[in-house]
């Protein structure tokens, strides 16, 4: 008898059919928001294209001037930590169990992957200041996300935020991609006739 209580013990503790699963709502927001990020970082909401720009540089020193490369643009620090906002916010819900640590090696090695992606296709700089604060950002909302959604009702809120919100984007970056306007140009180098041998960075 004392041993079939055990066994029943032993079976609920391992039973996860009653588990709440990841819906594939949040699955399916995730990857559009995936093919977003890439779209965003990589070809700035343009026309996908890879390489002849001379642009393929890495930017070891972050956020101050260094070879090259100036120094980071404010507007930009903030737009790569939002950007990465999101992730984090997905991570903590499909990954709930996770601690904070894997979720910033998960962070550090998309936007390091992001980064070498550009270098590999020519069309961008490698910059570690991105990858710092792609991490940061993903960080952030991967913490707002796990002090908010605690009880049940705040996680459903919380993947229909998801969910609504990667809608809303995807219709901003098609409509943006089909207006006139332009987003943003690639990375570009121009060489000054006075000085030979000498480039000048400008970025999109």
């Amino acid at each position: 008898m004392a041993m079939r209580q055990i066994r029943t013990d032993i079976d609920s503790d391992t039973d996860t059919t009653h588990a709440p699963g990841v819906p594939a709502a949040l699955r399916l927001a995730f990857s559009v928001y995936v093919a977003l990020l890439i779209w965003t970082i990589v070809w700035k909401l343009g026309m996908p294209d890879f390489g002849g720009h001379g642009v393929r540089r890495i930017k070891l020193i972050p956020f101050v001037s260094s070879g090259y490369t100036g120094a980071s643009v404010p507007l930009e620090v903030l737009a790569n930590a939002l950007l990465f906002a999101p992730f984090g916010v997905f991570l903590r819900l499909l990954a709930p169990a996770w601690p904070w640590w894997r979720a910033a090696t998960a962070l550090a090695c998309a936007s390091l992957g992001l980064e070498s992606l550009q270098f590999i296709l020519d069309v961008g700089i490698s910059d570690t200041t991105d990858v710092i604060m792609n991490t940061a950002g993903g960080l952030v909302g991967f913490s707002v996300c796990a002090a908010l959604g605690r009880s049940s009702g705040s996680r459903s809120l919380l993947v229909r935020l998801c969910s609504g919100g990667t809608l809303i984007a995807s219709v901003v970056a098609v409509t943006w991609f089909v207006s006139p306007l332009q987003f943003g140009q690639p990375d570009v180098w121009v060489e000054h006739p006075s000085t030979p041998g000498h480039s000048h960075h400008q970025s999109g």
